[in-house]
């Protein structure tokens, strides 16, 4: 394993990991313990009361960040016919079918977000294994799947913070939340949205405490431990 650094041990001292802080405190503490020189990503990871192993105790959806995550979002849209029109003018970065895919195969990713019409999930899903690995994969469950007339609407919601979550195999969900840069004001907004997200899509197989525990971090800071009631009862219109 590695040695953690100076300034990265420093930063830990700061946090007590025998505390639970609310998430006013733990924002503001994660801006305090940021010490890169680049504008640091603000994390959530939250442990579920779920098994993986089930179909009826997934969890999977989308939030809409009021403040985005600070950064430009690159959009493609795999489409043909009038959906490469309609795409393009809703402001898509890369438009395009059997050439997009082609791109991805020898290697190319050079994007944040891809949607798909229905009529392309053919070709798009013999990229499921490139895709799927990066997050990147269409998914009608996660709305990026959809008929060309509501592309307007889903690309409109993508530069504007769309934030895809689903629980990885041991049982976490991991998401971005904003800048560093952020006001703490708008991280808490940001956060209460992704909370209030994450308990309405809570599946029909779930028994007991949904949420085990939630850690607030930075991408190279230490993990700050959330009061699991304040977070979960955190609402947009009180945030």
């Amino acid at each position: 394993m590695a040695k953690a650094g100076k300034k990265y041990l420093k930063a830990s001292q700061l946090v007590d990991a025998n505390k639970t802080y609310t998430p006013q405190e733990a924002i503001k503490l994660a801006k305090q313990a940021s010490f890169t020189k680049f504008d640091e990503t603000v994390e959530l990871h939250l442990r579920m009361g779920l098994d993986p192993r089930h179909a009826d105790q997934q969890i999977r959806g989308i939030a809409l960040l009021p403040h985005g995550l600070g950064k430009k979002v690159r959009i493609l849209v795999f489409a043909q016919g009038e959906g490469v029109k309609i795409a393009e003018d809703a402001g898509s970065d890369y438009v395009g079918g059997e050439d997009l895919a082609k791109k991805i195969e020898e290697g190319w990713l050079d994007f944040d977000v891809a949607i798909a019409t229905p009529d392309m999930m053919g070709r798009v899903g013999k990229l499921g294994k490139i895709l799927g690995r990066r997050g990147l994969m269409p998914n009608p469950k996660a709305g990026t799947v959809v008929v060309a007339n509501d592309l307007p609407r889903v690309i409109k919601d993508a530069r504007k913070g769309r934030v895809e979550f689903k629980m990885d195999r041991t049982g976490i969900v991991h998401l971005p939340l904003g800048k560093v840069s952020f006001d703490e004001a708008k991280l808490e907004e940001n956060l209460a949205t992704i909370m209030e997200s994450i308990i309405k899509a809570r599946p029909s197989g779930a028994k007991g405490q949904f949420i085990h525990s939630a850690f607030l971090t930075t991408t190279m800071g230490p993990g700050i431990q959330l009061d699991l009631k304040t977070a979960t009862t955190l609402t947009t219109a009180t945030a």
